[in-house]
């Protein structure tokens, strides 16, 4: 079980993740001072408020912030939108690396030909 637990730990997957995380982690606040402070005052200038929290009914005593979760999809959204462009961008910057196509057809039935006349 130590030497699986080695093994496991010791394939670039594992770290090739915890180096993912670590930049995901350090990128959350650029995102969300994007979607902070760009995207929800365009909302609030279409809507006239920062944010929908304001949303919601009373029931009993309760008080049900359907503005919260319209918020929360909204920046869900947002986030998405911006991460979208992000690595659209970074499609379109980085050139996608050639594979080698191989020989052709032609070339393959070309040799099969030659070394069947070379018997």
């Amino acid at each position: 079980m130590v030497q699986e637990f080695k093994d496991f730990i010791s394939k670039g997957g594992v770290f090739q993740a915890a180096v993912g995380l670590i930049l995901a982690l350090a990128f959350v606040p650029v995102i969300d001072s994007i979607v902070e402070h760009i995207l929800m005052p365009i909302v609030a200038a279409i809507v006239g408020e920062p944010n929908f929290n304001t949303i919601g009914f009373d029931l009993g005593d309760a008080r049900i912030g359907v503005g919260f979760v319209i918020t929360a999809i909204v920046s869900f959204v947002s986030v998405a939108f911006v991460l979208f462009l992000l690595v659209k961008a970074y499609n379109q910057a980085v050139p996608p690396e050639e594979e080698d196509a191989g020989p052709s057809e032609v070339e393959l039935l070309t040799e099969i030909r030659d070394s069947l006349a070379n018997r």
